[in-house]
């Protein structure tokens, strides 16, 4: 039972939640092209806090999605989530971007058999893992190339592809194959951050990094360096 911060950067998506004993209190979040985690994520903290009219003091652990996903969106939400826990004194609870997709899609009614996170990589490339409806978690996080040789395995199953990623599956799916694009939300951490939390399954702040997948591969300018 636990009053948390909730920060998800793993996209797009710059996402921050307050939730007390499992309940979402408030969301704010802007999705955007540019990447604006580095310039909106602290005042968006501090625009919930004052919103809400609570005090960073009152704040019982920071939840933040540890990826895969973004190299930059994570590393600014997991460098900022370890500074603010040294600094107030509390945990660090770490969320798998697949697994709060999974578990936003196994939260419906009508969730099929099979839930295939899918987070946006390069090209036709995903991050992505394999969940069964229950939450169980089937196949690892791993960095696939969407063609057809991706959907072998999956041939007459009832299978969701959810997440940014997921869209790229368009021109593949077949009969009992459906598709969610959107993207990963603070709002899809409330039910896994608490129950980590009531576990006291908290990160180790001096050693903890984000669960970046591949390496970081920078882009290479055109200009001339003579």
């Amino acid at each position: 039972m636990g009053l948390l911060l909730l920060i998800e950067t793993s996209s797009t998506n710059c996402s921050v939640a307050i939730a007390r004993d499992g309940q979402l209190i408030k969301l704010k979040e802007y999705a955007s092209q540019q990447y604006v985690h580095a310039e909106s994520l602290h005042p968006f903290i501090e625009d919930l806090l004052q919103e809400t009219d609570m005090s960073a003091k009152q704040l019982q652990a920071i939840a933040v999605s540890e990826g895969p996903g973004s190299y930059t969106g994570l590393r600014i939400g997991v460098a900022s989530s370890k500074g603010l826990c040294f600094a107030l004194e509390i945990p660090l609870i770490a969320i798998s971007t697949t697994a709060m997709l999974a578990d936003f899609a196994s939260e419906s009614p009508n969730c099929p058999d099979h839930i295939i996170p899918m987070i946006d990589a390069r090209r036709m490339e995903v991050y992505c893992a394999h969940y069964s409806k229950e939450g169980k978690k089937i196949k690892a996080d791993s960095a696939e190339i969407i063609d057809e040789n991706f959907f072998i395995d999956l041939k007459n199953k009832s299978v969701l592809f959810i997440g940014d990623g997921a869209e790229k599956c368009r021109g593949f799916i077949s009969e009992g194959h459906s598709i969610l694009s959107i993207v990963p939300s603070a709002s899809m951490m409330v039910s896994l951050g608490e129950k980590k939390f009531n576990a006291s399954n908290f990160e180790d702040l001096a050693y903890f990094e984000p669960h970046y997948l591949k390496d970081y591969l920078p882009g290479i300018t055109t200009k001339s360096i003579l």
